[in-house]
């Protein structure tokens, strides 16, 4: 489970956009625990769930960094996927467009994403997933009767997400976005 397609320019563009646009006000460290690094792999393995699971990518991409951008604290955060999803509504029409359809699936994801639940939209289910499945970076491996979808219980995507994040592994092309305005 180690071949990821690579990314598109565009997409890369659009990740790094939000993220210079999200770090000015994210009170934590941009390396920290919920910072850009676990937002590059759940990103990722979003893509990889998307493979089975057929999620919309752009909200999965808009999730990756909206779910986690308004933590206050690296501990419990009590409301922090809804002030990500509120976040969101100010920059859709400006660095991002997408349907009324996408966005509602984006808010939900973003909003209900510490809740546990585990049933809904694919693409909200592969979002929740590709952010459980990265609990390896605080020491707990994923439950799989906690996870949404039948890839994500698939043992093989879930020992390679886990590894990349027990690893905190940086994607590559993560590690080339300048997060100042070129």
């Amino acid at each position: 489970m180690t071949n990821l397609p690579s990314l598109p320019d565009d997409t890369a563009r659009l990740f790094a956009d939000l993220v210079r646009a999200v770090l000015p006000d994210y009170p934590l460290r941009p390396e920290g625990t919920h910072g850009v690094g676990h937002w590059a792999r759940v990103w990722e393995t979003g893509v990889a769930l998307a493979k089975s699971t057929h999620a919309d990518l752009e909200v999965v991409l808009l999730f990756a960094v909206f779910h986690d951008c308004q933590r206050q604290n690296e501990g419990w955060d009590d409301g922090h996927g809804l002030r990500g999803a509120e976040l969101a509504v100010e920059y859709r029409g400006n660095l991002f467009e997408i349907s009324d359809r996408q966005f509602d699936l984006l808010f939900e994801a973003c909003a209900y994403h510490t809740d546990g639940v585990t049933y809904g939209d694919p693409t909200v289910m592969t979002c929740w997933d590709a952010d459980r499945l990265d609990l390896g970076r605080v020491g707990i491996r994923p439950d799989r009767e906690r996870l949404c979808t039948d890839a994500a219980r698939d043992i093989e995507i879930l020992d390679w997400a886990n590894d990349r994040a027990r690893e905190r592994h940086v994607p590559e092309w993560i590690k080339g976005i300048t997060l100042s305005p070129e």
